[in-house]
């Protein structure tokens, strides 16, 4: 069964420049489906269509089987959750057990059960400490965590993440990333929609959708979608940008040694995570 249908998906805010054009692609259910593409590239318009937050769209978008229309909108957000990059767009509690507590309300689970729920999930994320904090005294990325605890406490069958670690260091992205890959085990049904800009996510996805100027450009096994050089060189480097120019040469020297795309990106994280150094081995040789 696929859980997401898109076959020819057109879309403009204008009415005069296409942010979408023509995109078709599937879902199948159970898979984990990274996003990638330039900022621009109609990344998180897609996933807005998906919600039904943009209406007015040329095409077809089918959701669980069911063609999204205003009439089965409702019925369709109540299996699907979706993470903004901008946690303040969904934060509706007082504090963050009111905001995790705000998708169980309205799911009407009983009050009894919620309270469990709340705090699994806030420890899953590493909010458990910050249960009764108010959102104005909470990090971005702290607002993050708080904002997937959120989605994935209603258990839904589809999640969307637009970006929705982009405001978490190295460490903490790992740990969302070890966290949805926890669920999956957990329901093999779970299937997983992610725009992200993340190395090591893209290449632990089952297949990676990248667009480029609204249209879809590739699609395939992160194998397939990052053999071509032009892809490699332009993800591998948008992931980092924000890395001081001494980082930037020591990414440069990983990305041109002869090993395999995956084994540069798990090592980049790796040395992300350690904070790390001005010198350091790798493929047999040392970066300095």
């Amino acid at each position: 069964m696929n859980i997401i249908e898109v076959n020819k998906l057109n879309y403009s805010y204008d009415g005069k420049n296409p942010a979408l054009k023509d995109v078709s692609f599937v879902v199948p259910e159970g898979s984990y489906v990274a996003l990638i593409g330039h900022n621009g590239s109609g990344k998180s318009t897609l996933a807005k269509v998906l919600a039904g937050l943009n209406g007015g769209f040329e095409g077809s978008v089918k959701l669980f089987g069911t063609e999204l229309t205003n009439k089965t909108l409702y019925s369709i957000r109540s299996r699907m959750g979706l993470v903004f990059q901008n946690p303040d767009n969904q934060f509706v509690g007082s504090t963050v057990r009111d905001d995790i507590a705000f998708g169980l309300e309205n799911r009407q689970v009983k009050s009894e059960e919620m309270e469990g729920i709340i705090n699994h999930y806030a420890q899953e994320v590493g909010m458990e400490k910050f249960l009764d904090s108010a959102p104005e005294n909470l990090s971005g990325g702290q607002k993050q965590r708080v904002a997937i605890a959120g989605v994935l406490a209603m258990k839904p069958e589809l999640v969307i993440y637009d970006e929705a670690t982009s405001m978490l260091d190295p460490l903490g992205k790992r740990d969302i990333l070890d966290l949805t890959f926890k669920l999956r085990k957990e329901n093999p049904k779970l299937t997983v929609l992610s725009i992200t800009h993340d190395v090591e996510e893209a290449a632990h996805a089952d297949e990676v959708l990248v667009l480029n100027e609204g249209q879809l450009l590739l699609q395939g096994t992160p194998k397939e979608v990052f053999s071509h050089e032009a892809i490699r060189e332009v993800f591998f480097f948008a992931s980092f940008s924000h890395q001081d120019e001494k980082r930037k040469q020591i990414f440069l020297k990983v990305y041109y040694c002869p090993c395999t795309f995956y084994e540069k990106s798990i090592f980049i994280r790796d040395y992300l995570c350690s904070g790390g150094g001005d010198s350091l081995s790798f493929c047999g040789g040392l970066l300095r």
